[in-house]
């Protein structure tokens, strides 16, 4: 009697730790913003892309203030520009990504980057990277009034000709870049969206919008004497993170020389 009591009691054992699924592993990371983990990018003196630059991960680069507010800084140390990038602590995939910028962004220097994006180092071959991109720049022109501009790769910069239907800057009232504003998209394996609005969220007016679906032609991302896959809507396979960076086109300081901050109010990540 006593073995089928102690066999009994094996048993409830075994299918008690079945039943158990073990404690998730707590997310850390460099700092913690909007609720979510994130790591600074650093370089370690080394320009690395994109610029090349040399990406800082110092509390004068980038700190989250009182009010739980990012701030991202492009400093001059010593006559060396340093740039910032952060990435989230977590993977990320199809869903909805919603970034909200506290900054005028209309002062820009025509060098400087903003760049609120998905990244994956893994997936170049198969996925280029799968990157979808916001971004706020004037390329280099001063007198560029599309500020705005939304992108998905492979797009192919340094042809003539680069893949126009894979980018778009955004025809908008560039002022209202002056004031809070979100910036959404939303990815598929069928379709990207990008939604532009005023203010906090998504119930203020839209500013700007644009989608990109499966109807596309394939391309393939050119990277050195790297070509990947071809390509239409990438996937974010299993190593994709967002990101956040403000960054200067070909390691150039801005031609002001003065340095540069933006804020980021908020993010948020929704699975699809």
């Amino acid at each position: 009697m006593w073995n089928r009591i102690i066999f009994f009691l094996l048993v409830i054992a075994v299918v008690g730790c079945k039943q158990s699924d073990p404690l998730p592993k707590k997310e850390t990371g460099d700092i913690l913003f909007s609720g979510y983990y994130w790591n600074f990018k650093n370089s370690n003196e080394v320009q690395v892309g994109p610029g090349p630059n040399k990406f800082a991960s110092t509390t004068n680069n980038i700190w989250v203030d009182a009010l739980g507010m990012l701030h991202l800084k492009i400093t001059n140390v010593n006559n060396k520009w340093y740039c910032s990038e952060l990435i989230s602590a977590r993977t990320m995939g199809y869903g909805t990504y919603t970034f909200t910028t506290a900054s005028d962004l209309t002062t820009l220097n025509e060098r400087v980057v903003l760049g609120l994006f998905t990244w994956n180092d893994y997936s170049f071959q198969t996925q280029a990277n799968s990157e979808v991109d916001v971004e706020f720049s004037k390329w280099n022109n001063a007198a560029d009034s599309f500020l705005l501009t939304y992108s998905v790769q492979p797009v192919w910069f340094s042809n003539p000709a680069p893949y126009p239907e894979r980018t778009r800057h955004v025809n908008m009232q560039v002022s209202k870049l002056k004031n809070v504003c979100t910036h959404v998209f939303y990815w598929s394996p069928d379709i990207i969206r990008w939604d532009s609005y005023e203010g906090v969220g998504t119930s203020g007016a839209k500013i700007a919008t644009w989608s990109y679906d499966k109807n596309n032609i394939t391309r393939r991302k050119i990277e050195g004497n790297r070509t990947s896959d071809p390509v239409i809507i990438p996937a974010p396979e299993d190593s994709t993170h967002a990101r956040m960076n403000l960054w200067l086109l070909n390691g150039l300081g801005p031609s002001n020389n003065k340095e540069v901050e933006v804020i980021i109010k908020s993010f948020n990540y929704t699975p699809l």
